[in-house]
This record gives C-alpha cells, sequence and structure tokens, in this order.
C-alpha cells in the first residue's frame, strides 16, 4: 500500500506541530516511566546528557562550569529537551504528508537514546536500551495514529471543500486528549518507580549512625574563622560545598549492598569490603579542604568540611602494596565510581603520609547523596579530578603507562597537585566602600604545605603583609584580614599567597587545562 501524498494545507500544520509535540511528550514520558523500572540512568536524557559531556571537548566543560557553575547539567539536559522539542515539531509536520516518515523519525530517536544509554560506562547491559526502544515505538505510534486524524479525505464529487477541511476533527481531539493523559499518567508512574528505587538508598542513610572515630580531628582553633563580615566560613556547610561532576543522576546506592573491590599489581590478595566491613575499621576524624580543578583565580569551587573515614594508605598496605618508592609496581591508584567515572591518582601521594581517606562521613553526618554517599576519596593535597572519586565500587592498582582515566583521555594532565592560591572574599568586585578603614578578607590554601603569608597590594603599591588567621592544620585553607586605609576614588586589590615551601603564587596567568589555574586575584573597587 503506498502512502498517501496528497498536499496538506497550512492550516493544517500547527494541528500537526501539536501532534508531534504530543508525540514527543509521550515517547519520553513512556521512556522515564520504563527508566524507572530499569534505573533513572538509563533514561534518554540522561543517557544522551551524557554521551554529549563524554564527547565535550575539555574546554567546552571549563566554560561551561565557568558560566554556569553546578547548574551546568540543568542547563545541558533543558537544552537537549529544547533540540527535541524542536525536532518534534517538525518531524509532525513532515507527517502530515509523509505519515510513516515522520513516525521512523520519531522511533529513530528512540534508537540513538538506545545506543547512548547502552554504549555509557556504567551501562548493565541491554536492559538500559529499554526506555529509549519502549519510548520511541509509543512516540511513533502516537504521530502515525495522530497525522491520520489530520489526513484530508476527499470531499464529495459536488461539494466545495474548504481550505482545512475534511479531517477527522474528532477523532484527532479524542486521540490527542488520550496522548496528553497516558503522558502525564507515564510521568507520575516514572517518578513514583524512580523514588521507589532510591528509598532502600535513602533508608540506609537515614538509619545510619557513624561509629566514633578513634583518631578524632582536634577542636577548631580559636582565631581560625575572621569575625569579618562578608568572608567564607571556616567549615563550609554540606548544603554550601561545590560539587562538580559528570553525573547527570545522582547515585543513590543502598549502602547495605554497596561493594568495594580492591585488586590488581602488587595486591597480595584481592579483598572485597562491604560497608560495615569499612565501619568495623579504625575511623579516623580529619579537616580537609578540597579544590575543584575547572576551579579558576578567585573561583567558588574550593571548600572546607570535617571527613570521617578509614586510612586508605593503612588499606592498601594490609594488602601487601607498597609505593614505587619501596619497589612497589603499581604507581597508580585507578578508582572506578558507580556511575563509570574512572579517577586516577598517584600511589607515592597516597602512602606517603597524608590523610588520604575513604570518607564515609561529613561535617559530623553521613556523606549526602550528592558528595558521594556512601563512600567517596578525599585526598589532601591534589586536585579533586586526580583524587575525590564519589560513589566509589573499585580500587584497581596499576601504573601510568598502562591505563588513562576519564579525564586524562580529554586533555588534563595525569598529576595534579593543589597550586598555591588566595582569594579576596571581600571587598566584592564593584563594591563601593566609603572612605576609611576598610577589612579585605579572604582565604588561601596550599593542602599539604601550609599557608605561611598573605599579601595584599593597592593599585601599584607595595606589598603589605596581611595578618592571618590561626591555622587548623597545612591541610585546610587559611583565613587572612588587612585593614585598607581607603582613600576616595577606583582602586584595584590584589592578593597573593606564599606557602610553607616558600613558593610564592605565581603571578603568571594559566587556564584550568591541564593542571588547574594559576595568576593572582584582584578586585576593582570604587571608595565614595
Amino acid at each position: 500500500m503506498t502512502e498517501n501524498k496528497q498536499k496538506p494545507t497550512r492550516a493544517l500544520l500547527p494541528l500537526a506541530a501539536l501532534s508531534g509535540a504530543l508525540a514527543g511528550l509521550a515517547a519520553l514520558a513512556v521512556a522515564e516511566a520504563v527508566a524507572g523500572g530499569v534505573r533513572p540512568q538509563a533514561g534518554p536524557v540522561v543517557a544522551v546528557g551524557g554521551a554529549a559531556i563524554d564527547r565535550t571537548p575539555a574546554a567546552v566543560k571549563d566554560w561551561a562550569i565557568r558560566h554556569f557553575g553546578t547548574d551546568d547539567k540543568l542547563f545541558l539536559q533543558l537544552g537537549i529537551l529544547a533540540v527535541l522539542a524542536l525536532f518534534a515539531l517538525a518531524l509532525g509536520m513532515v507527517a502530515l504528508r509523509f505519515r510513516r516518515t515522520g513516525a521512523a523519525g520519531v522511533l529513530l530517536f528512540g534508537v540513538v537514546g538506545a545506543v547512548a544509554a547502552t554504549g555509557r560506562p556504567d551501562s548493565t547491559g541491554i536492559a538500559d536500551a529499554l526506555p529509549s526502544v519502549a519510548g520511541g515505538v509509543v512516540g511513533a505510534g502516537v504521530l502515525y495514529v495522530l497525522a491520520g486524524r489530520l489526513r484530508p479525505r476527499a470531499p464529495a464529487a459536488d461539494a466545495v471543500a474548504p481550505p482545512g477541511a475534511g479531517w477527522d476533527r474528532r477523532g484527532f481531539v479524542i486521540a490527542a486528549s488520550a496522548a496528553a493523559v497516558g503522558s502525564a499518567g507515564a510521568g507520575l508512574l516514572g517518578r513514583s518507580l524512580s523514588g521507589a528505587g532510591g528509598r532502600d538508598a535513602v533508608a540506609s542513610r537515614r538509619n545510619l549512625v557513624l561509629p566514633t572515630p578513634g583518631s578524632r580531628a582536634r577542636a577548631v582553633p580559636k582565631g581560625a574563622q575572621l569575625r569579618v563580615p562578608g568572608v567564607s566560613p571556616f567549615i563550609t556547610p554540606n548544603g554550601d560545598f561545590y560539587r562538580v561532576d559528570t553525573a547527570l543522576v545522582v547515585p543513590k546506592i543502598d549502602a547495605t549492598t554497596w561493594r568495594l573491590r580492591v585488586h590488581g599489581q602488587g595486591v597480595r590478595r584481592p579483598l572485597t569490603l562491604t560497608f560495615d566491613d569499612l565501619l568495623r575499621r579504625d575511623l579516623v576524624e580529619r579537616d580537609i579542604t578540597l579544590t575543584c580543578v575547572s576551579n579558576e583565580v578567585g573561583g567558588p569551587y574550593v571548600g572546607n568540611a570535617r571527613w570521617i573515614g578509614v586510612q586508605l594508605a593503612d588499606l592498601l598496605a594490609e594488602l601487601g602494596v607498597k609505593p614505587p618508592s619501596e619497589g612497589g609496581p603499581a604507581d597508580q591508584l585507578v578508582a572506578r565510581s558507580v556511575d563509570g567515572m574512572t579517577i586516577g591518582s598517584p600511589v607515592e601521594d597516597l602512602m606517603d603520609g597524608r590523610d588520604a581517606l575513604l570518607a564515609v562521613g561529613m561535617n559530623g553526618e553521613p556523606l549526602p547523596f550528592a558528595h558521594g554517599f556512601p563512600v567517596r576519596m578525599v585526598v589532601p593535597g591534589l586536585y579533586g579530578f586526580v583524587s575525590a572519586c564519589k560513589w566509589i565500587k573499585d580500587i584497581e592498582l596499576t601504573t601510568f603507562d598502562a591505563y588513562d582515566p576519564y579525564w586524562v583521555k580529554r586533555g588534563w594532565a595525569r598529576r595534579a597537585p593543589i597550586k598555591t592560591e588566595s582569594r579576596i572574599d571581600t571587598p566584592k568586585p564593584f563594591a563601593r566602600p566609603r572612605a576609611g578603614t576598610v577589612m579585605v578578607a579572604g582565604v588561601a590554601w596550599a593542602q599539604h604545605r601550609g599557608i605561611d603569608r598573605v599579601e595584599v597590594r593597592v593599585d601599584d603599591g607595595p606589598w603589605q603583609e596581611a595578618r592571618l588567621a590561626a591555622e587548623d592544620t597545612r591541610d585546610t585553607w587559611r583565613q587572612w584580614s588587612f585593614p585598607w586605609q581607603a582613600t576616595k576614588g577606583g582602586h584595584t586589590l590584589t592578593v597573593r599567597a606564599t606557602d610553607r615551601t616558600g613558593a610564592l603564587q605565581t603571578a603568571k596567568r594559566a587556564q584550568t587545562i591541564p593542571d588547574g589555574a594559576s595568576g593572582r586575584h584582584s578586585v576593582v573597587v570604587t571608595v565614595d
């Protein structure tokens, strides 16, 4: 049977576009409902978004983080939905004349989603294709039916049909209404199933009581937190702690079923740990500042927290692992996350005596889901992309020559110690303080080395030493303040820090790629 290619009237094009939109909505709603039963990460928007992230050049990702911050994933998903909406509208208009072609176009998008889902590093197999395939089939069916209701029927021989006449109005309204109601129902079902899938994880976190660490962190010294309005709090609240990762859906893992496998070169006996196994080990509590490599000079992606966890070096040593300096064959530890992320850390750094942790707690409570519950890595002195694996499930000892982790494949450095940096928190850029004493204050960090001195310069004047707040440990940031005798007019304030090794924060500007930004933070203010 050949397809009817009778030329449609323009009057029906808006309804055809509506048909495409309803078909797209039905496809997404059914796909998300099925994903709720399979796993949320298998949904087409998440799968295609994840594939887009994996294939996006590092410079573009860095731009997105810089401009959209932690909302970069939201903007990506909104962008995907906008593109899908445009294509759905176009396919609806195509289907008005080429009914099968339009339906096939919707089905094709289902195939694209299925390929993206099964190609993700965290894919669990062919089941991940089901949401996109089901959505594509349903969406194609909806468009085929709706386009059929818009097909003009031949008028009687003696009738004069006005433009747009002859199509099945009643049938179209019924079919469109059914599609809309069905999509809404599928969407609600998907939301319910997705929520049910995470209930065990939520319950496992809610019911968790962290054991008292055998080695407690000392109380934060008096004077570590300056009483200067506008300066960052010494301990960053969990809700304000930065989050930069590639997960479009935050994994929710049931701690009672979580497992960690440790294996690889130099491991005398591979080990699989449960969460209870980890909690039965000696726990320590440490204050550690983390920094993201995407943090621009003066940027917000740095935070300080009190972590509870297991010393990673102790666990590795028990399994026979030795650092390269002691003859160990592995120089890289590759941590794998449940979302497919791979992060490589130097074994030498992890076993040099620093407090590298398998963390289970953050600021007195179990890790938040967004920050890695139930277990994540925390390593002072290394940027997060080479140390801070969240939702960790596997540790492999290997070499840098044998394996390139996720970010290294995308042009970032294999090794990335945190650079000595400082930031002005107050006054803010373009502030208009009054003439007189203006308190300039902020934070400086050089994890695992410590901050020795901070200096401030006004315009092109001499560098003047700022007052340092009390130091907690060398693994935490340090606040500073400088009483500036401000005079009227425009001024540029610049800050620099010196770490405990004597290294001065460089003035040379460098981008975040490949191993972190460098330069000196400055703000411009106008004194009234």
